[in-house]
């Protein structure tokens, strides 16, 4: 017989970046401002309105009902409201009847003003704001170009958000500084206002010394201790048993508990799940590996489903699973999978693992007997009905919630069944 080739990925998600590396902020631990070695000897990295109607004609053609649009950078602001309000006309242009399309951006806020309010709340965009925490914690890396501080203009614009009526999530770097202050940063962040928060762990080979992990990076046992106490502080934040806050980390992990769709690649089996175009229309297999040896193609010269479903990017989603041979025998792997490719540094202090394999150790040891608890519950569970965010549809309709089923596509326009979406807020 034949042998039976894999089905193929459909195209769901996609990642844009406008302006390429350009940001109006300097932060010290930034990965991204590196990769200007790759495009033309410009000052100014400029996504082009062919390249943006190409690549969202090919997203609304080929892709299914639900589809989401992440933009980040660099900074993704830095090309102008006017830059966003074609994309959404574009959206609707090539979009078809009753396809939803979620759009999300990932800003420093330092160019967000009414207007930018006006149009994310109008279109449901879905902003993650990165802030690391109070002034002290923010200020020690995020600095602009002229290494002045950026809190308070960050703090500014989160308000001006809130205020304005945007759905705006919390995106905190978690460096070896940030990595002290777990209850501070937890508490100051669901002050302000935030309910939504992302700790994003920063890791990054020295420049100096590149078999090394750089100065800032969060080494692996800060990395658990932090996530410990994050955990037990979220805890104390529960009401009637039901969590109030929601932690993208620990969302992502209570859906490996429950055998549910896992929302962070990061604990997937394989990568390889979206696809990454720069400002120049090059696609490329992950935003972590934007390189020469993961480019795909360019949109304006080939197919972004068949980048997706390419050899070289299934080459590329396999690679995960070159784990080192401890993690074969280890009783969690179920639940993160090796972590993240690009965390394997070779670092020689990490003996050969994961940069953050001892960081999960030690929280999944903490933390398994609540997720046990927590995931029987859920299977229980009725499910409490949450506000849709983030998505808009053509004819800007989407469902309410009150009447959409378990069973039934999430209002939050993200794809998945509502059961394995937002309904997992209730828990």
């Amino acid at each position: 017989m034949p042998e039976k080739r894999p089905a193929a990925k459909p195209l769901t998600n996609i990642l844009v970046k406008p302006a390429g590396p350009d940001c109006n902020l300097a932060c010290r631990y930034c990965f991204y401002l590196q990769k200007e070695h790759l495009f033309a000897q410009s000052h100014l990295h400029r996504m082009s309105d062919e390249i943006l109607e190409e690549m969202i004609r090919q997203v609304m053609t080929q892709g299914g009902p639900y589809l989401s649009f992440g933009w980040q950078g660099g900074e993704p602001t830095l090309v102008g409201l006017d830059f966003f309000r074609r994309a959404v006309a574009f959206q609707k242009q090539y979009g078809r009847d009753g396809q939803t399309v979620g759009n999300g951006m990932q800003t420093n806020g330092l160019l967000i003003n009414e207007d930018w309010c006006a149009f994310l709340r109008e279109y449901r965009v879905l902003v993650g704001l990165s802030l690391d925490g109070p002034q002290h914690v923010h200020d020690h890396y995020r600095l602009t170009r002229g290494g002045t501080p950026s809190w308070e203009r960050v703090t500014a614009a989160a308000r001006l958000m809130m205020e304005q009526g945007v759905d705006v999530n919390a995106l905190a770097v978690v460096s070896e500084y940030s990595s002290r202050y777990a209850r501070e940063i937890f508490e100051y962040l669901v002050d302000f206002g935030f309910t939504f928060l992302q700790f994003i762990p920063c890791v990054e080979p020295d420049p100096n010394s590149p078999d090394r992990a750089a100065p800032f990076s969060v080494p692996g046992e800060a990395l658990g201790h932090f996530l410990c106490e994050i955990f037990d502080v979220w805890k104390e934040h529960f009401r009637d048993g039901v969590p109030r806050i929601s932690v993208r980390w620990f969302d992502s992990v209570f859906a490996t508990y429950v055998g549910v769709e896992i929302p962070e690649c990061t604990l997937l089996p394989e990568c390889g799940t979206y696809l990454v175009v720069e400002h120049n229309g090059d696609v490329y297999s992950c935003d972590f590996f934007v390189d020469t040896e993961w480019r795909l193609g360019n949109v304006l010269e080939g197919s972004l489903v068949d980048f997706l479903n390419s050899p070289r990017q299934s080459a590329f989603g396999r690679r995960k699973a070159k784990r080192p041979p401890e993690c074969e025998t280890c009783r969690w792997l179920p639940h993160c999978h090796g972590g993240c490719p690009k965390d394997r540094l070779n670092d020689p202090r990490d003996g050969g693992s994961n940069h953050f394999c001892k960081a999960y150790r030690m929280f999944f040891e903490h933390a398994n007997a609540d997720f046990r608890r927590l995931a029987k519950q859920w299977l229980t569970y009725n499910g409490v009905l949450v506000q849709p965010k983030a998505s808009f549809t053509k004819s800007q309709a989407t469902r309410s919630p009150q009447n959409v089923g378990r069973n039934d596509p999430c209002p939050c326009g993200s794809g998945k069944k509502y059961k394995h979406c937002c309904l997992r807020q209730g828990l």
